[in-house]
């Protein structure tokens, strides 16, 4: 449903995954939703005004043995430690990595699985984009489609 907002939560190293949240933002603007983007998402502000309208989309990027990149450590770090109740919101994560290491897509998969854990409700599967075998935009841009008619 176009006008409603959707928080783009990006973790990024390199910038790349950054690129695509931007692709992806311009994308859901050109259909009509309202986004924003928290290139360094902020736990306290997130999690506070979360209601029964919120929507969370995280362009999550793997970092080296599968750790979430700095730019939102301290948000995942208090994910993991406070283990919020998190019933209202609704999310749907695309997840990015190389597929040549054995840690493919671990952040995006954990920050999936806590928000689910968390009670958040999943809008479809997660999409993982392999960085060394796939053109991020286009994948994302297909799977934006669908995640569209969802909401």
């Amino acid at each position: 449903m176009a006008n409603q907002t959707i928080d783009i939560l990006v973790a990024t190293t390199s910038g790349n995954t950054e690129y695509l949240a931007d692709q992806v933002s311009e994308q859901l603007q050109n259909e009509g939703f309202i986004t924003r983007v928290h290139y360094e998402p902020d736990y306290s502000d997130l999690v506070e005004a979360i209601d029964q309208d919120s929507i969370w989309l995280g362009c999550i990027a793997s970092h080296g043995a599968g750790d979430y990149a700095d730019s939102m450590l301290a948000f995942a770090d208090d994910l993991h430690a406070r283990k919020p109740r998190l019933e209202p919101l609704s999310y749907a994560v695309i997840a990015v990595g190389d597929s040549c290491y054995d840690t493919f897509c671990l952040a995006g998969r954990d920050f999936d699985e806590n928000l689910a854990h968390a009670g958040a409700k999943r809008l479809m599967d997660r999409l993982e984009i392999d960085m060394s075998r796939d053109d991020p935009e286009k994948k994302a841009s297909t799977w934006l489609t669908t995640f569209m008619d969802r909401l």
